[in-house]
């Protein structure tokens, strides 16, 4: 019985292990764009926009049940790195949650 608990820890530790390997090199790419979108000019970053729309485009216009198993996973690869350098030249934006939303509203009742 120990056993089977020890083993089952040890898993679990296991897989919260590689969870954190795989966000950090998530980060590391992210902050490799916003890096090279400092560098670059407005029209660069433009250009660089509309050649990821373009390849954006492309895939979507793309017969994708001809293709292998490991090619989809390749353009889902290309398509989420692509989203996160848009993102990066974009410069994101303000989301805003529901509840934060709620939130605010409610502050704006109490001060008024």
């Amino acid at each position: 019985m120990k056993k089977k608990i020890y083993l089952i820890a040890m898993t679990v530790m296991l897989m919260v292990a590689s969870f954190n390997v795989n966000a950090s090199t998530f980060n590391d790419d992210k902050k490799a764009f916003k890096e090279a979108a400092a560098k670059m000019t407005t029209e660069q970053r433009q250009a660089r926009v509309e050649e990821i729309k373009m390849r954006v485009n492309e895939i979507k216009a793309m017969d994708k049940s001809a293709l292998t198993k490991q090619d989809k996973k390749e353009l889902k690869a290309e398509l989420k790195s692509l989203k996160h350098e848009a993102q990066a030249m974009g410069g994101g934006g303000v989301y805003l949650s529901v509840g934060a939303i709620i939130i605010i509203i409610l502050v704006l009742i109490l001060i008024l």
